[in-house]
Protein backbone atom coordinates (compact mmCIF):
# COMPACT_ATOMS: atom_id res chain seq x y z
CA UNK A 1 0.00 0.00 0.00
CA UNK A 2 1.01 3.75 -0.31
CA UNK A 3 1.36 4.21 3.37
CA UNK A 4 4.57 2.04 3.31
CA UNK A 5 6.61 4.35 1.00
CA UNK A 6 9.43 6.11 2.30
CA UNK A 7 10.54 9.25 -0.03
CA UNK A 8 13.52 7.88 -1.11
CA UNK A 9 15.43 10.63 0.29
CA UNK A 10 15.17 12.25 3.64
CA UNK A 11 15.17 15.98 1.45
CA UNK A 12 12.06 14.97 -0.17
CA UNK A 13 10.11 15.75 2.58
CA UNK A 14 10.84 19.29 2.58
CA UNK A 15 10.70 19.78 -0.92
CA UNK A 16 7.12 18.38 -0.51
CA UNK A 17 6.21 20.46 2.03
CA UNK A 18 7.71 23.69 0.76
CA UNK A 19 5.77 22.69 -2.72
CA UNK A 20 2.26 22.14 -0.78
CA UNK A 21 2.99 25.67 0.92
CA UNK A 22 4.39 27.57 -2.22
CA UNK A 23 1.35 28.03 -4.20
CA UNK A 24 -1.13 31.02 -4.98
CA UNK A 25 -1.46 31.68 -1.34
CA UNK A 26 2.09 33.27 -1.40
CA UNK A 27 2.49 34.71 -5.11
CA UNK A 28 -1.39 35.86 -5.00
CA UNK A 29 -2.78 36.11 -1.63
CA UNK A 30 -0.04 37.27 0.62
CA UNK A 31 0.89 40.29 -1.83
CA UNK A 32 -2.71 41.49 -2.47
CA UNK A 33 -3.03 41.12 1.61
CA UNK A 34 -0.11 42.36 2.40
CA UNK A 35 -1.02 45.60 0.15
CA UNK A 36 -4.29 46.60 1.64
CA UNK A 37 -2.96 46.07 5.22
CA UNK A 38 0.28 48.94 5.06
CA UNK A 39 3.12 46.39 3.85
CA UNK A 40 5.64 45.80 6.66
CA UNK A 41 3.21 46.18 9.87
CA UNK A 42 1.22 42.84 8.14
CA UNK A 43 4.25 41.02 7.46
CA UNK A 44 5.63 41.63 11.19
CA UNK A 45 2.75 39.79 13.12
CA UNK A 46 2.86 37.00 9.73
CA UNK A 47 6.34 36.39 10.55
CA UNK A 48 5.60 36.20 14.24
CA UNK A 49 2.59 34.14 14.01
CA UNK A 50 4.13 31.82 11.55
CA UNK A 51 7.36 30.78 14.50
CA UNK A 52 4.64 31.07 17.26
CA UNK A 53 2.08 29.09 15.46
CA UNK A 54 2.94 27.65 12.23
CA UNK A 55 6.55 25.84 13.07
CA UNK A 56 4.81 24.26 16.38
CA UNK A 57 1.67 22.91 14.31
CA UNK A 58 3.34 21.85 11.45
CA UNK A 59 5.64 19.81 13.48
CA UNK A 60 3.12 18.17 15.12
CA UNK A 61 1.15 17.51 12.00
CA UNK A 62 4.52 16.14 10.69
CA UNK A 63 4.66 14.20 13.47
CA UNK A 64 0.92 12.09 13.40
CA UNK A 65 1.71 11.19 10.14
CA UNK A 66 4.85 9.66 10.64
CA UNK A 67 4.26 7.91 14.06
CA UNK A 68 0.99 6.58 11.67
CA UNK A 69 2.66 5.74 8.45
CA UNK A 70 -0.95 5.83 7.21
CA UNK A 71 -3.39 8.58 5.30
CA UNK A 72 -4.86 11.49 7.57
CA UNK A 73 -7.89 9.43 8.42
CA UNK A 74 -6.72 6.13 8.46
CA UNK A 75 -3.60 7.15 10.81
CA UNK A 76 -5.64 8.62 13.35
CA UNK A 77 -8.01 5.79 13.28
CA UNK A 78 -4.82 3.69 14.39
CA UNK A 79 -3.89 6.80 16.54
CA UNK A 80 -7.04 6.90 18.56
CA UNK A 81 -6.90 3.52 19.35
CA UNK A 82 -3.55 3.16 20.52
CA UNK A 83 -3.64 6.00 22.88
CA UNK A 84 -7.40 5.08 24.34
CA UNK A 85 -8.54 8.26 23.00
CA UNK A 86 -12.06 9.01 22.41
CA UNK A 87 -13.20 8.47 18.28
CA UNK A 88 -14.44 12.04 17.97
CA UNK A 89 -10.68 12.56 17.38
CA UNK A 90 -10.60 11.01 14.21
CA UNK A 91 -12.40 13.83 12.81
CA UNK A 92 -9.11 15.02 12.24
CA UNK A 93 -8.48 13.29 9.37
CA UNK A 94 -11.92 13.39 8.13
CA UNK A 95 -11.27 17.41 8.89
CA UNK A 96 -8.20 17.42 6.46
CA UNK A 97 -9.73 15.36 3.59
CA UNK A 98 -12.93 17.03 3.37
CA UNK A 99 -10.89 20.10 3.36
CA UNK A 100 -7.93 19.00 0.50
CA UNK A 101 -11.20 17.95 -1.39
CA UNK A 102 -13.47 21.21 -1.22
CA UNK A 103 -10.16 23.15 -1.58
CA UNK A 104 -8.74 21.81 -4.48
CA UNK A 105 -12.25 22.13 -5.99
CA UNK A 106 -11.93 26.18 -6.55
CA UNK A 107 -8.21 25.70 -6.17
CA UNK A 108 -7.92 24.65 -9.67
CA UNK A 109 -10.62 27.28 -10.95
CA UNK A 110 -8.18 29.90 -10.00
CA UNK A 111 -5.07 28.56 -11.14
CA UNK A 112 -6.82 27.77 -14.34
CA UNK A 113 -6.62 31.95 -14.97
CA UNK A 114 -3.22 31.35 -14.91
CA UNK A 115 -3.21 29.53 -17.60
CA UNK A 116 -5.38 32.05 -19.65
CA UNK A 117 -2.63 34.69 -19.02
CA UNK A 118 0.28 32.56 -19.52
CA UNK A 119 -1.18 32.28 -23.14
CA UNK A 120 -1.96 35.56 -23.51
CA UNK A 121 1.24 37.10 -22.40
CA UNK A 122 3.24 34.74 -24.25
CA UNK A 123 1.40 35.41 -27.64
CA UNK A 124 1.40 39.28 -27.44
CA UNK A 125 -2.12 39.90 -26.64
CA UNK A 126 -1.79 42.20 -23.57
CA UNK A 127 0.79 44.40 -25.33
CA UNK A 128 0.04 48.36 -24.75
CA UNK A 129 -3.44 47.30 -23.16
CA UNK A 130 -4.25 50.07 -21.01
CA UNK A 131 -5.91 49.27 -17.60
CA UNK A 132 -9.79 49.55 -18.87
CA UNK A 133 -8.87 46.97 -22.03
CA UNK A 134 -7.25 44.20 -19.01
CA UNK A 135 -9.90 44.97 -16.25
CA UNK A 136 -12.31 44.09 -19.43
CA UNK A 137 -10.40 41.27 -20.20
CA UNK A 138 -10.61 39.73 -16.54
CA UNK A 139 -14.09 40.03 -16.01
CA UNK A 140 -14.59 38.41 -19.85
CA UNK A 141 -12.71 35.30 -18.86
CA UNK A 142 -14.99 35.03 -14.95
CA UNK A 143 -17.90 35.85 -17.26
CA UNK A 144 -16.85 32.69 -19.69
CA UNK A 145 -18.08 29.55 -18.13
CA UNK A 146 -16.99 27.76 -21.00
CA UNK A 147 -13.27 28.65 -20.77
CA UNK A 148 -13.35 28.40 -16.79
CA UNK A 149 -14.13 24.98 -17.77
CA UNK A 150 -11.73 24.20 -19.98
CA UNK A 151 -8.62 26.14 -17.88
CA UNK A 152 -9.89 23.98 -14.60
CA UNK A 153 -10.48 20.59 -16.64
CA UNK A 154 -6.69 21.28 -17.66
CA UNK A 155 -5.21 22.32 -14.34
CA UNK A 156 -6.92 19.43 -12.75
CA UNK A 157 -6.16 17.01 -15.49
CA UNK A 158 -2.05 17.57 -14.96
CA UNK A 159 -2.18 17.93 -11.14
CA UNK A 160 -3.93 14.21 -11.30
CA UNK A 161 -1.65 12.79 -13.91
CA UNK A 162 1.50 13.75 -11.31
CA UNK A 163 -0.25 11.95 -8.28
CA UNK A 164 -1.30 9.22 -10.46
CA UNK A 165 2.13 8.17 -11.30
CA UNK A 166 3.24 7.37 -7.83
CA UNK A 167 5.27 8.43 -4.83
CA UNK A 168 8.30 7.92 -6.10
CA UNK A 169 8.09 8.09 -10.20
CA UNK A 170 5.06 10.79 -9.71
CA UNK A 171 4.76 13.35 -6.88
CA UNK A 172 8.70 12.87 -5.93
CA UNK A 173 10.44 13.41 -9.06
CA UNK A 174 8.25 15.95 -10.40
CA UNK A 175 9.30 18.08 -7.18
CA UNK A 176 12.85 17.33 -7.75
CA UNK A 177 12.73 19.37 -11.47
CA UNK A 178 9.59 21.33 -10.45
CA UNK A 179 10.74 23.30 -7.08
CA UNK A 180 14.28 24.11 -8.43
CA UNK A 181 12.64 25.74 -11.39
CA UNK A 182 10.20 27.60 -9.77
CA UNK A 183 13.19 29.06 -7.44
CA UNK A 184 15.09 30.07 -10.59
CA UNK A 185 12.17 31.56 -12.27
CA UNK A 186 11.36 33.70 -9.04
CA UNK A 187 14.75 35.27 -8.68
CA UNK A 188 14.55 35.83 -12.61
CA UNK A 189 11.14 37.94 -12.22
CA UNK A 190 12.83 39.27 -8.88
CA UNK A 191 16.08 40.73 -11.04
CA UNK A 192 13.46 42.00 -14.23
CA UNK A 193 11.49 44.03 -11.08
CA UNK A 194 14.76 45.34 -10.11
CA UNK A 195 16.19 46.46 -13.21
CA UNK A 196 12.74 48.29 -14.83
CA UNK A 197 10.47 48.83 -11.57
CA UNK A 198 11.08 50.80 -8.07
CA UNK A 199 12.37 48.11 -6.15
CA UNK A 200 13.60 51.04 -3.41
CA UNK A 201 9.32 51.97 -3.06
CA UNK A 202 8.68 47.99 -2.68
CA UNK A 203 11.48 47.51 -0.46
CA UNK A 204 10.13 50.75 1.91
CA UNK A 205 6.72 49.40 1.57
CA UNK A 206 6.94 45.84 2.79
CA UNK A 207 9.64 46.54 5.55
CA UNK A 208 9.04 49.93 7.13
CA UNK A 209 7.02 47.79 10.59
CA UNK A 210 4.76 50.67 11.89
CA UNK A 211 2.27 48.69 13.89
CA UNK A 212 -0.55 51.96 14.33
CA UNK A 213 -1.22 51.31 10.52
CA UNK A 214 -2.65 47.64 11.09
CA UNK A 215 -6.41 46.91 12.40
CA UNK A 216 -7.65 44.07 14.35
CA UNK A 217 -9.30 42.78 10.99
CA UNK A 218 -5.41 43.24 9.27
CA UNK A 219 -3.75 41.75 12.26
CA UNK A 220 -6.41 38.65 11.91
CA UNK A 221 -5.40 38.35 8.47
CA UNK A 222 -1.96 38.06 9.07
CA UNK A 223 -2.67 35.42 11.77
CA UNK A 224 -5.01 33.36 9.11
CA UNK A 225 -2.09 33.97 6.43
CA UNK A 226 0.53 32.35 8.15
CA UNK A 227 -1.77 29.81 9.34
CA UNK A 228 -3.14 28.23 5.92
CA UNK A 229 0.69 29.51 3.84
CA UNK A 230 1.85 26.09 5.41
CA UNK A 231 -0.95 23.70 4.56
CA UNK A 232 -2.09 22.89 7.86
CA UNK A 233 -5.17 21.04 9.26
CA UNK A 234 -5.62 20.06 5.29
CA UNK A 235 -4.35 16.63 5.52
CA UNK A 236 -1.18 17.15 3.45
CA UNK A 237 1.39 17.37 5.97
CA UNK A 238 0.08 14.34 7.62
CA UNK A 239 0.12 12.43 4.47
CA UNK A 240 3.36 13.52 3.42
CA UNK A 241 4.75 12.99 7.23
CA UNK A 242 3.61 9.60 6.86
CA UNK A 243 6.58 8.44 3.92
CA UNK A 244 9.16 10.53 5.89
CA UNK A 245 12.15 8.91 7.27
CA UNK A 246 12.49 8.00 10.60
CA UNK A 247 16.09 9.24 10.56
CA UNK A 248 15.28 13.15 9.27
CA UNK A 249 14.89 15.73 12.45
CA UNK A 250 11.10 17.59 12.24
CA UNK A 251 12.49 20.48 13.71
CA UNK A 252 14.90 21.34 11.24
CA UNK A 253 12.41 20.29 8.80
CA UNK A 254 10.18 22.24 9.99
CA UNK A 255 11.78 25.51 10.68
CA UNK A 256 13.46 24.92 6.96
CA UNK A 257 9.84 24.61 5.56
CA UNK A 258 9.10 28.18 7.23
CA UNK A 259 12.07 30.01 6.11
CA UNK A 260 11.87 29.20 2.75
CA UNK A 261 8.01 29.57 2.08
CA UNK A 262 8.04 32.63 4.00
CA UNK A 263 11.26 33.62 1.96
CA UNK A 264 9.39 33.03 -1.15
CA UNK A 265 6.35 34.76 0.16
CA UNK A 266 8.92 37.92 0.19
CA UNK A 267 10.68 37.88 -2.40
CA UNK A 268 7.75 37.52 -5.00
CA UNK A 269 6.27 40.33 -3.01
CA UNK A 270 9.30 42.60 -3.81
CA UNK A 271 9.14 41.58 -6.99
CA UNK A 272 5.50 42.14 -7.97
CA UNK A 273 5.28 45.60 -5.80
CA UNK A 274 8.81 46.38 -7.73
CA UNK A 275 6.52 45.93 -11.04
CA UNK A 276 3.50 47.20 -9.63
CA UNK A 277 5.54 50.41 -8.00
CA UNK A 278 7.36 50.95 -10.89
CA UNK A 279 4.16 51.50 -13.16
CA UNK A 280 2.79 53.67 -10.87
CA UNK A 281 -0.08 51.78 -10.03
CA UNK A 282 -2.06 51.08 -6.55
CA UNK A 283 -0.57 48.27 -4.26
CA UNK A 284 -3.73 47.54 -2.65
CA UNK A 285 -6.38 46.93 -5.69
CA UNK A 286 -7.19 43.26 -3.80
CA UNK A 287 -7.58 40.01 -5.41
CA UNK A 288 -6.94 42.00 -8.34
CA UNK A 289 -3.71 42.24 -8.08
CA UNK A 290 -1.79 39.35 -10.14
CA UNK A 291 -4.71 39.16 -12.77
CA UNK A 292 -5.30 43.03 -13.30
CA UNK A 293 -2.68 45.32 -11.65
CA UNK A 294 0.36 42.93 -12.79
CA UNK A 295 -0.72 42.35 -16.86
CA UNK A 296 -1.14 46.24 -16.80
CA UNK A 297 2.34 46.46 -15.35
CA UNK A 298 3.92 44.13 -17.53
CA UNK A 299 1.74 45.57 -20.62
CA UNK A 300 3.55 48.75 -20.04
CA UNK A 301 6.94 47.92 -19.74
CA UNK A 302 10.24 46.36 -22.25
CA UNK A 303 9.86 42.73 -22.70
CA UNK A 304 6.72 42.60 -20.68
CA UNK A 305 5.27 39.63 -22.46
CA UNK A 306 8.04 37.56 -22.39
CA UNK A 307 8.87 38.31 -18.41
CA UNK A 308 4.93 37.90 -17.88
CA UNK A 309 4.47 34.63 -19.63
CA UNK A 310 7.38 33.25 -17.27
CA UNK A 311 5.88 34.79 -14.45
CA UNK A 312 2.39 33.18 -14.72
CA UNK A 313 4.05 30.02 -15.51
CA UNK A 314 6.17 30.28 -12.29
CA UNK A 315 2.51 30.67 -11.05
CA UNK A 316 1.35 27.52 -12.54
CA UNK A 317 4.20 25.79 -11.66
CA UNK A 318 3.43 26.71 -7.77
CA UNK A 319 -0.53 26.26 -8.10
CA UNK A 320 0.04 22.58 -9.32
CA UNK A 321 3.13 21.87 -6.66
CA UNK A 322 0.06 22.43 -4.19
CA UNK A 323 -2.58 21.11 -5.61
CA UNK A 324 -0.72 17.48 -5.77
CA UNK A 325 -0.49 17.93 -2.06
CA UNK A 326 -4.18 18.05 -2.19
CA UNK A 327 -5.10 15.30 -3.81
CA UNK A 328 -3.04 12.80 -1.75
CA UNK A 329 -4.51 12.64 1.40
CA UNK A 330 -8.25 11.48 -0.24
CA UNK A 331 -5.82 9.11 -2.85
CA UNK A 332 -4.50 7.68 -0.29
CA UNK A 333 -7.45 6.78 1.97
CA UNK A 334 -8.97 5.75 -0.96
CA UNK A 335 -6.29 3.50 -1.91
CA UNK A 336 -5.99 1.86 1.54
CA UNK A 337 -9.46 1.95 3.11
CA UNK A 338 -10.43 0.36 -0.64
CA UNK A 339 -7.61 -1.68 -1.87
CA UNK A 340 -7.88 0.53 -5.13
CA UNK A 341 -5.08 0.94 -7.36
CA UNK A 342 -3.48 4.01 -6.92
CA UNK A 343 -4.45 5.66 -10.89
CA UNK A 344 -8.28 4.43 -9.77
CA UNK A 345 -8.13 5.70 -6.44
CA UNK A 346 -6.52 9.53 -8.27
CA UNK A 347 -9.44 9.36 -11.01
CA UNK A 348 -12.08 9.00 -8.61
CA UNK A 349 -10.98 11.87 -6.30
CA UNK A 350 -10.11 14.49 -9.28
CA UNK A 351 -13.24 13.18 -10.94
CA UNK A 352 -15.39 14.51 -7.95
CA UNK A 353 -13.19 17.53 -6.81
CA UNK A 354 -13.90 18.66 -11.12
CA UNK A 355 -17.60 18.12 -10.94
CA UNK A 356 -17.87 20.30 -7.54
CA UNK A 357 -15.47 22.77 -8.71
CA UNK A 358 -18.26 23.51 -11.62
CA UNK A 359 -20.14 25.22 -9.33
CA UNK A 360 -17.53 27.37 -8.45
CA UNK A 361 -17.04 27.73 -12.37
CA UNK A 362 -20.99 29.26 -12.50
CA UNK A 363 -20.60 31.29 -9.21
CA UNK A 364 -18.81 34.01 -11.43
CA UNK A 365 -21.34 33.70 -14.62
CA UNK A 366 -24.42 31.99 -14.59
CA UNK A 367 -25.15 31.82 -10.62
CA UNK A 368 -23.62 34.70 -10.00
CA UNK A 369 -26.60 36.30 -7.80
CA UNK A 370 -30.06 35.19 -7.24
CA UNK A 371 -29.58 31.26 -6.51
CA UNK A 372 -30.56 29.02 -3.99
CA UNK A 373 -26.73 29.33 -2.25
CA UNK A 374 -27.69 33.18 -2.29
CA UNK A 375 -30.91 32.65 -0.65
CA UNK A 376 -29.93 30.48 1.62
CA UNK A 377 -26.16 31.24 2.82
CA UNK A 378 -26.37 35.11 1.52
CA UNK A 379 -23.09 34.10 -0.39
CA UNK A 380 -22.30 32.11 -4.03
CA UNK A 381 -21.41 28.37 -4.05
CA UNK A 382 -17.83 29.33 -4.36
CA UNK A 383 -18.02 31.84 -1.16
CA UNK A 384 -19.98 29.25 0.49
CA UNK A 385 -16.94 25.93 -0.52
CA UNK A 386 -14.60 28.91 0.44
CA UNK A 387 -16.42 29.56 3.97
CA UNK A 388 -16.22 25.70 4.70
CA UNK A 389 -12.59 25.40 4.32
CA UNK A 390 -11.83 28.65 6.27
CA UNK A 391 -13.79 26.56 9.21
CA UNK A 392 -12.82 22.91 8.65
CA UNK A 393 -8.68 24.26 8.20
CA UNK A 394 -8.43 26.26 11.23
CA UNK A 395 -10.59 23.70 13.70
CA UNK A 396 -8.92 20.87 11.98
CA UNK A 397 -5.52 22.92 12.95
CA UNK A 398 -6.78 23.19 16.67
CA UNK A 399 -7.37 19.61 17.19
CA UNK A 400 -3.99 18.39 15.87
CA UNK A 401 -2.24 20.80 18.21
CA UNK A 402 -4.34 19.55 20.97
CA UNK A 403 -4.10 16.17 20.21
CA UNK A 404 -0.07 16.16 19.62
CA UNK A 405 0.15 18.36 22.49
CA UNK A 406 -2.07 16.29 25.18
CA UNK A 407 -2.25 12.80 23.62
CA UNK A 408 0.98 11.95 22.71
CA UNK A 409 3.51 10.65 25.53
CA UNK A 410 6.54 12.20 26.57
CA UNK A 411 8.56 9.45 25.33
CA UNK A 412 7.00 9.37 22.20
CA UNK A 413 7.59 12.88 21.45
CA UNK A 414 11.25 12.89 22.50
CA UNK A 415 11.56 9.97 20.11
CA UNK A 416 10.01 11.69 17.11
CA UNK A 417 11.66 14.80 17.47
CA UNK A 418 14.99 13.49 18.84
CA UNK A 419 15.75 17.09 21.08
CA UNK A 420 16.69 18.23 24.76
CA UNK A 421 14.29 18.97 26.88
CA UNK A 422 14.12 22.98 26.59
CA UNK A 423 12.57 22.15 23.09
CA UNK A 424 10.42 19.49 24.25
CA UNK A 425 9.22 21.61 26.87
CA UNK A 426 8.88 25.09 24.66
CA UNK A 427 7.21 23.24 21.80
CA UNK A 428 4.65 21.54 23.98
CA UNK A 429 3.75 24.55 25.50
CA UNK A 430 3.18 26.62 22.27
CA UNK A 431 1.16 23.38 20.96
CA UNK A 432 -0.84 23.01 24.29
CA UNK A 433 -1.81 26.62 24.83
CA UNK A 434 -0.66 29.43 22.70
CA UNK A 435 -1.20 27.85 19.08
CA UNK A 436 -4.56 26.83 20.01
CA UNK A 437 -5.64 30.16 21.10
CA UNK A 438 -4.20 31.70 18.11
CA UNK A 439 -6.10 29.19 15.88
CA UNK A 440 -8.94 29.98 17.72
CA UNK A 441 -8.58 33.93 16.70
CA UNK A 442 -8.63 32.01 12.93
CA UNK A 443 -11.34 29.65 13.08
CA UNK A 444 -13.77 32.57 15.06
CA UNK A 445 -12.90 35.30 12.22
CA UNK A 446 -14.05 32.89 9.95
CA UNK A 447 -17.80 32.81 11.16
CA UNK A 448 -19.52 36.25 10.34
CA UNK A 449 -21.48 36.10 13.17
CA UNK A 450 -18.78 36.50 15.62
CA UNK A 451 -18.22 39.67 16.48
CA UNK A 452 -14.99 40.84 16.52
CA UNK A 453 -15.12 42.56 20.21
CA UNK A 454 -15.86 39.08 20.85
CA UNK A 455 -12.49 36.79 19.56
CA UNK A 456 -10.01 37.88 22.31
CA UNK A 457 -12.36 36.64 25.63
CA UNK A 458 -13.14 33.66 23.40
CA UNK A 459 -9.63 33.21 22.32
CA UNK A 460 -8.96 33.47 26.28
CA UNK A 461 -12.28 30.42 27.16
CA UNK A 462 -10.01 28.13 24.20
CA UNK A 463 -6.63 28.59 26.25
CA UNK A 464 -8.89 27.35 29.68
CA UNK A 465 -10.30 24.48 27.31
CA UNK A 466 -6.72 23.62 25.97
CA UNK A 467 -5.81 22.85 29.30
CA UNK A 468 -9.85 21.40 30.49
CA UNK A 469 -9.14 18.83 26.98
CA UNK A 470 -5.43 17.61 28.38
CA UNK A 471 -6.80 16.50 31.85
CA UNK A 472 -10.25 15.18 30.72
CA UNK A 473 -10.31 14.16 27.27
CA UNK A 474 -6.93 12.82 26.56
CA UNK A 475 -4.83 12.13 29.65
CA UNK A 476 -4.84 8.39 30.41
CA UNK A 477 -3.79 8.01 34.14
CA UNK A 478 -1.86 5.12 33.39
CA UNK A 479 0.40 7.08 30.60
CA UNK A 480 3.16 8.80 30.97
CA UNK A 481 2.34 12.55 30.02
Amino acid sequence: MSTHNVWTHKGTFLLAAVGSAVGLGNLWRFPYLAGENGGGAFILVYALTIFAVGIPILIAETMLGRASRRSPIMGMQHLTHTHKTSRAWESIGWLGAASAFLILSFYSVIAGWALHYTWQMLTGSLAGADAETIGAGFDALLASPGLLTLYHTLFIIASGLIVGLGIHRGIESSLRILMPALFVILLVVLAYGIATGDFAAAASFLFTFDIAELSLEGWLEAMGQSFFTLSLGMGAIMAYGAYMSGEASLTRTAFAIAVVDTAVAMVAGLAIFSLVFGAGLDAGSGPGLMFVTLPLAFAEMPFGALVGGVFFILVLGAAISSSISLIEPVAAFLVERFDLTRPQAVTAMVVASWALGLLTVVSFNLWAEGTLFHALFGRSAFEFIELLTNIFMPLGGLLIALFAGWALTHGEVMKEMRTNEGWFATWRFLVRFVAPAAVAFVFLRSIPQVEGYLIPAIGALVIVGAFAAGRTFLAEPSQER
